[in-house]
């Protein structure tokens, strides 16, 4: 039965993460924890489902994961349409989202790119730009990366080719984060 594949490739996939992200994730979440730490905040943007997943995640860290505790500064670029089609239009697609860097980025903030094939061109170019600006770049992609591992400081590349497992475990992925930023910040409001 396919469903039944589907789910043995899922978690299949799962315990492959399990065993090879453990460094690149804890080092993923320490970057994200110092960046909110000295003030700076996370820009988030992707294509697709991945616009959906950067949304979910800003709206993690703003609102809340599991626990209580402050908001944190996080933005999806991939929301504001007046900005998205006036940039479209004025700079081309491949502008969509470093025209937001350029813009909103400050050299100790972090921005996410999300990617499943790690190629797309408007996800590539942003963090390219703020590589330029300073800001440290974390980048959840499939497959071999793709060419934003080239401009990527901290990079949670899901060894998958196919789009839909990639997609879980980004969401896996976003929400491991999330517990790590939940518990340090959590501890940080109950030492006040």
């Amino acid at each position: 039965m396919e469903i039944l594949n589907s789910v043995r490739e899922h978690i299949a996939l799962a315990e492959k993460i399990e065993a090879e992200l453990q460094q690149p994730l804890a080092a993923s979440a320490g970057a994200l924890i110092a960046c909110l730490r000295t003030g700076g905040k996370v820009l988030l943007c992707g294509n697709g489902g991945s616009a959906a997943d950067a949304q979910h995640f800003a709206a993690e860290l703003v609102g809340r994961f599991e626990v209580e505790r402050s908001g944190l500064p996080a933005i999806a670029l991939t929301t504001d349409t007046s900005a998205l089609t006036a940039i479209g239009n004025d700079y081309g697609f491949e502008q969509l989202f470093s025209r937001q860097v350029e813009a909103l980025a400050q050299p100790k903030d972090l921005l996410v790119g999300i990617s499943t094939s790690g190629n797309s061109a408007n996800v590539y170019q942003a963090m390219e730009t703020a590589k330029q600006i300073g800001c440290t770049t974390l980048a959840l992609i499939g497959r071999d990366g793709g060419r934003m591992i080239a401009v990527a400081d901290h990079a949670l590349i899901v060894p998958a080719e196919r789009t839909a497992r990639i997609q879980e475990m980004h969401l896996l992925l976003i929400h491991l984060l999330c517990e790590v930023v939940d518990a340090a910040f959590r501890d940080d409001l109950e030492s006040q």
